[in-house]
């Protein structure tokens, strides 16, 4: 199954338009305490007992550092699952840094 992306330019519209989405963190807490761009934290290690907190209706956004694990964990909800309203967040934190906002710190 295929897997939506959204880039972080796109994600800003969205905030700045106030749209209805969920965004999920799915780094780890050291990592959401150091930077974060709000929205749940569900540690990757943590989605198999924590799945049911992730709607499966409107859009959600997953993120992590650069997109790898948001992919992972979107591609097995996906398939395990049946989630149909996924989009990973293309570059993650990272890209957001660069690209929306230098206060974001990189590491």
């Amino acid at each position: 199954m295929d897997i939506k992306e959204i880039d972080v330019l796109e994600l800003r519209k969205l905030m700045q338009e106030n749209k209805d989405f969920t965004l999920i963190d799915v780094r780890n807490p050291d990592e959401y305490q150091y930077c974060n761009l709000g929205g749940a934290l569900i540690p990757m290690s943590e989605i198999l007992e924590r799945h049911a907190e992730i709607p499966k209706q409107g859009t959600v956004i997953i993120y992590c550092h650069h997109g790898s694990r948001s992919r992972k964990v979107i591609d097995w909800l996906q398939a395990n699952l049946g989630y149909e309203n996924l989009y990973n967040l293309s570059g993650g934190i990272h890209s957001w840094s660069i690209n929306v906002d230098s206060a974001v710190p990189i590491y």
